[in-house]
């Protein structure tokens, strides 16, 4: 079983998940970062540029995910150093420092909200220019045009892109253009006008791109 919670962390969110016997879960790309307690372990997840199978992993999981952009400063480390990764937090911070840190979310009665104390003592301000750059490709607007209002070149976009995202803005146009077809086809819309909602060329365009991030047509992830 899967619940989440607005996070005080600003565009976080804090989740708990409990497997159940049902075998490999599936992680989509969705821009973002997450910090996660399991088992005793704290760990990092990485942006994905594809789907993240959990191979069965048992136990409950406890996570903060990050709002796109802004785990890299929590951090301390580019996103394109964990692309594709789930790494050990002793890979990114001193062991001492985390061990003290397992502590505490150990011996907490709520891990996940130990989990975001955690985050909130390290928070830094986040960078607008990073929060105008998510809006503007979350609302389908073309990249070019999106490093022309920001003032910024192809190359300097894209650097910063990478750091902060782990992938370039042509990447995270299409994680979150397929994350807006996704929400709008498991609200009920027709996967036709879903397509046309969400900016794609057509419904064929969009099973290209869903199957291609995700390792599945739409309809195995909507379950039809």
């Amino acid at each position: 079983m899967y619940k989440e919670r607005v996070s005080r962390l600003p565009g976080a969110v804090v989740w708990v998940n409990r497997p159940g016997e049902g075998g490999a879960g599936r992680v989509l790309p969705d821009g973002c970062m997450d910090l996660l307690w399991h088992e005793g372990r704290l760990l990092v997840a990485g942006p994905d540029t594809r789907a993240y199978v959990t191979e069965g992993a048992r136990g409950v999981w406890v996570g903060l995910r990050f709002h796109p952009g802004t785990a890299p400063a929590v951090l301390g480390v580019p996103a394109h150093e964990l692309l594709d990764r789930r790494v050990e937090l002793t890979d990114l911070w001193p062991p001492a420092v985390v061990r003290r840190l397992r502590g505490r979310v150990g011996a907490a009665a709520d891990p996940a909200a130990a989990l975001e104390r955690i985050a909130l003592e390290r928070d830094v301000p986040a960078d607008p220019l990073l929060k105008r750059l998510v809006e503007a490709l979350d609302a389908g607007r073309p990249v070019g045009a999106v490093a022309d209002e920001l003032g910024l070149g192809a190359r300097q976009l894209h650097r910063r892109s990478r750091d902060a995202f782990g992938y370039g803005p042509k990447t995270l146009a299409r994680v979150l253009r397929m994350q807006r077809a996704l929400s709008l086809a498991r609200s009920g819309v027709p996967l036709a006008e879903t397509a046309v909602r969400a900016g794609y060329a057509d419904q064929p365009h969009l099973s290209r791109e869903v199957r291609e991030l995700a390792g599945l047509p739409v309809t195995g992830l909507l379950g039809g």
